[in-house]
């Protein structure tokens, strides 16, 4: 279920995206894109505020806030409506599919007379391409997997969409009368980075009013199936909800059982029908006399087959049960380890909020210290300039001496289609850390990409690789690369490898986390906020984090200021070799 805010900041990336699509300024599109971001990154609920407050939001004019209140009083706007009308039948459609922007399918649809995707791939692979202005071979090569993503997609929301929905179900459903306990589980709890549907569970003595308040939830749209023990709805926006309620003398049998992935459990269970056993999601029983062995608390069902309680996000079956069998599981980093931020931005580039908004955020936060790293030059959308950098660090200089966290003051480069960078070393020194970040070129050949990466750990002014596969879930594929041969760079120069918290991104993924501690790299968990509301993205970082076993020793911003200083230095002024 969407939140006022991300259905207002959806219709108006819609309008930006019909705009381009129908021809109209691009300067007009880029406007409505900026307000849907400031939108979506607004920590206040626009459905609460009048037109004059909906002015005040940055990038909001009177015209976005008009269309902002028409959406909240009638439920669509007709501008919206009628760019609708102008757009040709298929379009929509064809837009859906990553990789392939507003006007490329347009001109599909009026070359070859597209109107689906099943239509566009059929053409791709008869070869009606080729020939096309604009689309070579590689380019169709991307479509098709572009193609393949969005078909992946299907029926699957981001880790936080999902977040958001649960929360709200669980939050409603702990104040009926008679309900124990109340939480989520499934790949919900284990943080995958997507999540098909959502596993609530329940505990109380009579189901029956808890599942009386579920389907009359105000998200709720359908009732799919109801009965005493479980009931499935569909949500607002086409997530389904499973709730199951059991005694509470069952809640720690049914939250391990419906938490683990199926791998996870087969092996759980196999565990348990070797020492007599069998474990189902009322308890731990004996298999001889039936009797009852465990069942209250996870840990006591784990503990009774030998096992250390393994944490929810390792359930995957990925070596998580041999060591709970030697009681050899890591601490696992957590959101209470977090000394700060590494990487975030202000609206000086393409955030949406000011460097004291920012500051303030972090400081209600506790943090010990917080970085602001906006965009550098190479990218013109940005605007950035010398002179823009360095008057942002002396206003943060100003906002550090007023108390709260140390400010570092750092930059987002851009790595260049040759691993180049924004600045020259010279300039590069004056800042306190280096983000290094692939915003382009995303096609290029896993050689080239591969160098570009390496080259850009090797500069001694790059403290973080950022989101270094460049993906978004579900709309762009991660770049051809070898990354082990990254990940051994980073390790070999002392790069610190990103673990980006936004939910699109999740970025290292936890598969390549996992294989780029191998090579010794460490990494920084940080949100990539561009708004205060983001910074609560963090805990999407940890759970993707805590799924590739990795420890506060492992991530740099755990760490105290002079040892990340320290380390920053050491890469600055390597030792002779």
């Amino acid at each position: 279920m969407a939140r006022a805010n991300d259905a207002v900041a959806a219709l108006l990336q819609e309008y930006a995206d019909l705009l381009t699509i129908t021809g109209g300024e691009q300067f007009k599109s880029r406007v409505y894109e900026k307000a849907a971001r400031a939108v979506g990154g607004l920590a206040s609920d626009v459905a609460s505020m009048d037109a004059g407050e909906l002015r005040q939001i940055r990038g909001v004019g009177a015209s976005i806030a008009d269309k902002i209140t028409e959406y909240l009083r009638d439920g669509h706007v007709a501008a919206v409506d009628a760019l609708r009308l102008q757009v040709p039948s298929g379009v929509p459609e064809l837009v859906r599919i990553p990789t392939l922007g507003p006007r490329r399918a347009v001109q599909l649809h009026d070359d070859l007379g597209v109107t689906s995707v099943d239509e566009l791939r059929d053409a791709i692979v008869a070869g009606k391409l080729s020939g096309h202005r604009g689309f070579g071979e590689r380019t169709a090569e991307n479509i098709l997997h572009g193609i393949e993503l969005l078909e992946r997609s299907h029926g699957r929301v981001l880790l936080s969409v999902a977040t958001d929905a649960a929360e709200q179900v669980v939050e409603a459903l702990r104040g009926v009368r008679g309900c124990r306990r109340c939480m989520w589980a499934g790949s919900l709890r284990r943080f995958r980075e997507t999540v098909g549907d959502i596993d609530v569970l329940a505990a109380a003595t009579r189901s029956g009013p808890l599942m009386d308040a579920f389907v009359r939830l105000p998200m709720v749209a359908e009732v799919l199936a109801g009965g005493p023990t479980k009931t499935s709805v569909r949500l607002v926006g086409d997530l389904q909800v499973d709730l199951r309620v059991v005694p509470l003398a069952s809640w720690g049998a049914a939250l391990q059982y419906f938490t683990g992935s199926k791998p996870h459990n087969v092996r759980i269970r196999a565990i348990a029908v070797r020492a007599g056993f069998k474990l189902s999601e009322y308890g731990l029983f004996r298999v001889d006399d039936g009797s009852l062995v465990a069942s209250a608390t996870e840990e006591e069902v784990y503990e009774r087959l030998g096992l250390q309680w393994v944490p929810p996000p390792l359930r995957e079956d990925r070596g998580e049960v041999e060591a709970a069998r030697d009681h050899a599981l890591p601490a696992l980093v957590t959101a209470a380890d977090i000394r700060g931020d590494l990487h975030t931005h202000t609206d000086l580039t393409d955030g949406v909020a000011s460097l004291a908004d920012m500051v303030a955020a972090a400081r209600d936060r506790g943090y010990e210290y917080y970085a602001v790293t906006d965009h550098a030059r190479n990218m013109p959308m940005q605007r950035m300039t010398d002179e823009k950098m360095l008057a942002q660090r002396r206003a943060l200089r100003e906002l550090e001496s007023a108390g709260g966290p140390v400010l570092l003051h750092g930059t987002e480069l851009n790595i260049g289609p040759d691993g180049e960078l924004d600045w020259p070393d010279r300039f590069l020194a004056g800042f306190d850390l280096c983000v290094a970040s692939v915003h382009s070129h995303f096609a290029q050949p896993a050689e080239q990409l591969t160098r570009r990466l390496i080259r850009a750990c090797e500069n001694p002014f790059v403290t973080i690789l950022g989101h270094p596969t460049t993906r978004l879930i579900g709309k762009r594929a991660p770049v051809d690369a070898d990354f082990d041969a990254v990940f051994a760079a980073a390790a070999r120069t002392g790069t610190i490898l990103e673990v980006n918290s936004f939910p699109d991104r999740l970025d290292l993924p936890d598969e390549l986390i996992l294989r780029a501690k191998r090579h010794g790299a460490r990494f920084a968990i940080n949100t990539d906020a561009h708004a205060p509301v983001h910074l609560d993205h963090l805990r999407y970082g940890i759970g993707t984090a805590q799924r590739a076993w990795l420890t506060a020793e492992d991530v740099v911003n755990t760490w105290p200021i002079a040892r990340l200083r320290t380390l920053i230095t050491a890469k600055r002024n390597p030792a002779p070799r």
